[in-house]
Parts: C-alpha cells; sequence; structure tokens
C-alpha cells in the first residue's frame, strides 16, 4: 500500500478477533506510535519474547491491519512492520446479526475500554513527572447533556473531526521539523446513553 488510508472500517469477526488481542492490541498501538518498527523493537517496547511478538504480528498481518515495510536499517534480516491505515473503527452496527458477533464486539470494546483506562490510570501516577506546561491541557472531565441520537450522532463527528484537525497538525509540523516539545497525546472519548 502506497499511502496509508485513514480508518479502516472492521466488518468480519475474523479480524475482530485478531485485534481483539490484549498482546495484539499492544503490538499494534506500539506501531501505529512508531511508524515503522521490527519485532524486536515492539517486543522490547511490550515485555514480551521476540518469538511471540513475532507470531502476533503476523496474525495481525494476514487480516491486513498491518504490512511489511521498507527497512528502516540493519542488515535486512528482520522483518520491518507499519500499520496498513492510520486507524481502525469498529462500530456496533457491523456487529448485531447473530449473538457471537454481538458477545465478540463487546469482549473486544472491553478490551479497548480496559487498556485505555490503564493508559490514563498510569498518566496519573505520573503526573508529577510531566510537569507544569501540560497540567492545563491534561483533563478528565464528564459532561451530562439531554440529545437525540441524531444530535449525539453530530456532536461525536464534530468531535472526531476536531482531533483529527490536530493530529494533522502535529504530523505536518513534525514533518517540517518542528518536534520540539512534541509528544505522544492520548484522546478518548466516549459518548454514550444512560438511564439513572
Amino acid at each position: 500500500m502506497a499511502e496509508n488510508e485513514r480508518d479502516r472500517r472492521i466488518q468480519d469477526m475474523g479480524t475482530l478477533k485478531a485485534l481483539a488481542h490484549p498482546l495484539r492490541m499492544r503490538l499494534y498501538r506500539a506501531l501505529t506510535l512508531a511508524g515503522t518498527a521490527t519485532a524486536s523493537q515492539l517486543a522490547e517496547q511490550v515485555d514480551e519474547a521476540v518469538s511471540l511478538a513475532s507470531y502476533h504480528l503476523r496474525k495481525l498481518a494476514e487480516h491486513g491491519l498491518i504490512e511489511e515495510a521498507e527497512p528502516g536499517s540493519g542488515d535486512g534480516r528482520e522483518r520491518w512492520w507499519r500499520p496498513a491505515s492510520d486507524g481502525v473503527r469498529i462500530r456496533d452496527e457491523d456487529f448485531r446479526d447473530a449473538p457471537e458477533q454481538i458477545a465478540a464486539h463487546t469482549a473486544a470494546s472491553r478490551l479497548f475500554f480496559a487498556q485505555r483506562s490503564d493508559m490514563y490510570l498510569r498518566f496519573l501516577d505520573e503526573r508529577p513527572h510531566w510537569g507544569e506546561q501540560w497540567a492545563p491541557g491534561a483533563v478528565s472531565s464528564e459532561a451530562v447533556l439531554r440529545l437525540t441520537p441524531a444530535e449525539l450522532a453530530e456532536l461525536t463527528g464534530e468531535m472526531l473531526a476536531l482531533v483529527r484537525r490536530y493530529d494533522e497538525l502535529g504530523r505536518a509540523a513534525e514533518a517540517a521539523g518542528d518536534a520540539e516539545d512534541r509528544e505522544n497525546v492520548a484522546v478518548h472519548t466516549y459518548a454514550f446513553p444512560f438511564r439513572t
């Protein structure tokens, strides 16, 4: 693939199950952050054996989630990998047709939430080490709104568009050589209906 697609929409059970494995998701996230990497580099980041990381990377590749990349350095004996898209989208509507689809989607969603929650808890533990310049931007908030399904969809679309705009801004700045004070920033957004 010459150019990464923006977000790949996962619509089949096989790909959903391939990604919804704790180690594979950690490897996928690490590879997304790195851009390109070898199994050895990723294994070190996730603290697993190289052979295990390599096996799970091949499983992700079988489902088109990652692909081989041009070697970044080294002697060429080790495979380099890259994400096949800038991200993935998993929509509820694609996994409603059968109880096993609903269960797989729910299990995947729970795994993704648990990993995101772990990221935030790690930030809370490390917050004093980030320094005061990061404090004003790092936020945790909750808003309770009274919306219709259409308004919720509109809100979600606008929030995602805003996040994409900042993603493109950061990528363009880095491509231009402006990397000073740039860090990976996780933006987790949950919007869902509930009853008290």
